[in-house]
């Protein structure tokens, strides 16, 4: 690890999963290599070894990143409303999701990728996030509806968030799919990832 301070240690590697993000926008993740992050940074593409060993370490904290932007959005609500129906729960769930479309395509085709080509520490610091944000989930339900058991909101999250690695490839279609699909005669409806969020939390709630 280089010399310095915990905030340029810090800086660097935000950078480094900024630098991930964008090239993500335009890019798959198999087309993308350390020597492109690199050169999208500030610094040497060697350098990007004193913080992260592998592209998939990098994939990992842009990952563990938008779990984190996640949870922020859920303590906003919780911190924000007194009381909520269960719709407008389904509402405000979904929307904190409809705003990490990253989160989405990450879960959907590359979390075992990252894991296993991972340090464990990497991967422990990426768990302890994801175990908050399943925590903050249930606090979710325990503050909005009290009357759930604790049963209740298990099966709600142990349903919910495997639900999550399939809503990117539903919602998100390339023109090459769409064409595939007509002429396989595959009926496709488009559907935004609010809506099918939105439906489903309602239906997991018994909406």
């Amino acid at each position: 690890m280089p010399k310095g301070s915990k905030e340029l240690t810090a800086a660097r590697k935000d950078e480094i999963i900024t630098a991930c993000a964008e090239l993500y926008k335009t890019m798959s993740f198999k087309e993308i290599t350390i020597k492109d992050i690199g050169t999208v940074t500030s610094f040497t593409r060697t350098s990007i070894y004193n913080y992260f060993q592998t592209k998939e370490e990098i994939f990992l904290a842009l990952l563990q990143r938008e779990y984190e932007l996640w949870i922020g959005k859920l303590e906003q609500i919780q911190a924000r409303y007194e009381n909520m129906t269960r719709m407008e729960f389904a509402s405000a769930l979904a929307h904190s999701l409809e705003e990490r479309p990253d989160l989405l395509k990450l879960l959907s085709m590359n979390l075992y990728d990252m894991e296993e080509n991972s340090r464990m520490e990497r991967l422990i610091e990426f768990k302890v996030v994801y175990g908050r944000s399943l925590d903050q989930v249930d606090g979710c339900l325990i503050r909005f509806f009290p009357e759930m058991t604790k049963q209740e909101r298990r099966d709600f999250i142990y349903l919910f968030f495997p639900f999550m690695f399939g809503i990117y490839p539903y919602t998100v279609v390339t023109e090459k799919q769409r064409r595939a699909m007509a002429q396989a005669g595959v009926d496709y409806a488009d559907i935004s990832i609010y809506e099918m969020l939105y439906a489903q939390v309602k239906k997991l709630l018994g909406i």
